[in-house]
């Protein structure tokens, strides 16, 4: 998991696809790497750290669940 610091009520967008060169955040890769995907957009309730992840296995992305 890619561990972050996240702020409430700003919205992120987290790779879905895993070719982003800013993991864990969306750099537009699936664009030409994986057009089927989109990243998902997330907006945090809390400021606070966070396990982001990286895997893309998880069951409650974009949050880590371990899946890995």
């Amino acid at each position: 998991p890619f561990p972050v610091e996240l702020k409430a009520g700003k919205t992120y967008g987290w790779c879905a696809c895993g070719h982003s060169k800013r993991q864990p955040f969306c750099d537009g890769a699936h664009k030409k790497e994986a057009p089927e995907l989109a990243p998902l957009r997330f907006t945090p309730a809390q400021d606070g750290p966070a396990l982001l992840c990286g895997c893309k296995r998880t069951g409650t992305p974009p949050y880590c669940d371990g899946s890995h």
